[in-house]
């Protein structure tokens, strides 16, 4: 048995044990709440300039801002990278 399959039969057993509820070897990636206007401010950006460049929609940004709607799913997740790391993230982006 190569170790490809060992390595995706113990994945799909974990899965089946999680899809009943035994959570105790899940993990699980919950990334965290981003005040959007805080971290636009601390990169120096305007918010027209923030949203083009994260493919953010003006609007959104507006919203996110107010607190009107939350980021979510990839969005939140470039936001996390963003806030932790923001030289990085943004020499990637325009390099």
């Amino acid at each position: 048995m190569s170790s490809a399959y060992k390595s995706i039969s113990k994945g799909l057993k974990e899965a089946i044990e999680y899809s009943k509820g035994d959570t105790k070897e899940a993990r699980e990636f919950k990334p965290q709440h981003i005040d959007v206007k805080k971290l636009r401010e601390k990169i120096g950006m305007s918010q027209p300039k923030f949203a083009a460049s994260f493919g953010i929609s003006l609007g959104t940004l507006r919203h996110w801002e107010r607190g009107d709607r939350y980021p979510q799913g990839p969005a939140l997740i470039l936001l996390n990278l963003l806030s932790k790391d923001p030289n990085t993230v943004l020499e990637i982006l325009y390099t």
